[in-house]
């Protein structure tokens, strides 16, 4: 019975988390290396630090994985839009942008 519902458990967590990553494969030549190639931007980066691409994923040398939630509860009256310059969604009234809408769920980040 523990077993059951250890299972249950772990697909319950498996479909709430939704942030989407993206691992690089470690192959024998890049254990010398001393840069790695962010595979958006085409940059260089130095083992072990950290970075945010032009499409708002934060990454490092082994992964990207999107820098943002994504709302998902919220208002009807209102719709979530996506500023890339901040990487981050704004929930507003659909007929007054200048009006932000609370935020119930979101997933991600």
């Amino acid at each position: 019975k523990k077993y059951l519902a250890l299972a249950l458990l772990l697909c319950v967590l498996i479909s709430l988390s939704d942030s989407q990553c993206i691992f690089k494969h470690r192959t024998p030549e890049r254990e010398n290396q001393t840069h790695c190639q962010d595979s958006v931007d085409l940059t260089w980066h130095p083992i072990g630090t950290k970075w945010r691409n032009s499409v708002c994923q934060v990454c490092t040398c082994d992964e990207c994985c999107n820098g943002y939630s994504t709302p998902r509860k919220f208002p009807e009256d209102c719709v979530s839009v996506f500023d890339p310059k901040s990487c981050q969604y704004v929930v507003h009234k659909k007929d007054n942008p200048s009006v932000l809408c609370p935020v119930f769920a979101a997933v991600g980040k």
